[in-house]
């Protein structure tokens, strides 16, 4: 039986980019603008959080936003995020802070993923083995090290495996060389699938298209993670989720409100 209780998709901010980033081989000059999530898991046994979003102080401190986003890197500029977007903020609606967060799940190690970890230092966080070697060899551009580099309480994994009952981990590489999907089981409606940045956009998962980056160059791996994710969604009867989809994700309840 499951554990899970609540599950809040909560908005950390947003990003306006060149489709292409998201739809590999397509898109090219249309410019889309993505919603940067984090989930949070209400469970029997503690809360976990699906990733954390960006670091607030690179975005708003005028040195380091020039530092990581303003360069040729970034030619579609920093993301915007409020302070009212951050997560401690958010949980504060919730009548939270960090410290109630107990589990941290990276699905990946991006700056839009794992950027706000410093927040929450004192939770222990999941990766795969495989995503924070190719983090910290900075496998791609939007790795940035300070973002992970500190004093954590690292979990690193390996394969799939249930967090709690009702919660699992769910390998999808090919956009990053561990990324991880999740797999959460509502007590009331049907399962959620997280997909994360296995597939950005509906239409990643409609035309089973890969993301525009790709670990390696490792098209197939990315599309093969698309099918399998479709095909556990169609086993287990669950939603399965894009990541950086806004017309997705206002389809979906607002935060504050949760989904049981």
């Amino acid at each position: 039986m499951t554990q899970v209780r609540r599950f809040w998709p909560i908005l950390t901010g947003t990003h306006r980019y060149d489709k292409s980033l998201s739809t590999r081989g397509r898109g090219q000059g249309t410019i889309i603008e993505a919603p940067i999530l984090a989930y949070l898991i209400e469970t029997a046994n503690g809360r976990i959080l699906y990733d954390v979003g960006c670091d607030y102080r690179k975005i708003v401190e005028p040195g380091l936003r020039k530092q990581y986003y303003e360069n040729p890197l970034f030619p579609f500029g920093p993301p915007e995020m409020t302070d009212d977007q951050r997560l401690p903020q958010r949980l504060a609606r919730l009548g939270l802070r960090p410290e109630d967060v107990d589990l941290v799940f990276l699905g990946h190690l991006h700056f839009d993923h794992g950027g706000g970890l410093a927040d929450f230092r004192h939770a222990e966080v999941h990766v795969q083995a495989r995503e924070l070697a190719a983090a910290r060899e900075l496998a791609d551009d939007i790795y940035f090290l300070d973002d992970f580099n500190g004093d954590y309480r690292w979990h690193v994994t390996q394969g799939e495996y249930e967090l709690v009952p009702g919660v699992r981990a769910i390998e999808s590489p090919g956009h990053t060389a561990g990324h991880m999907s999740l797999l959460v089981e509502l007590p009331e409606g049907a399962p959620i699938l997280i997909a994360g940045d296995a597939a950005d956009l509906k239409e990643n998962l409609d035309q089973e298209i890969a993301p525009g980056l790709c670990w390696h160059d490792r098209e197939d791996l990315a599309v093969n993670s698309i099918r399998r994710l479709k095909q556990l969604a169609r086993d287990s009867r669950a939603e399965l989720w894009p990541n950086h989809d806004m017309d997705f994700y206002r389809s979906r309840q607002p935060f504050p409100a949760f989904y049981k």
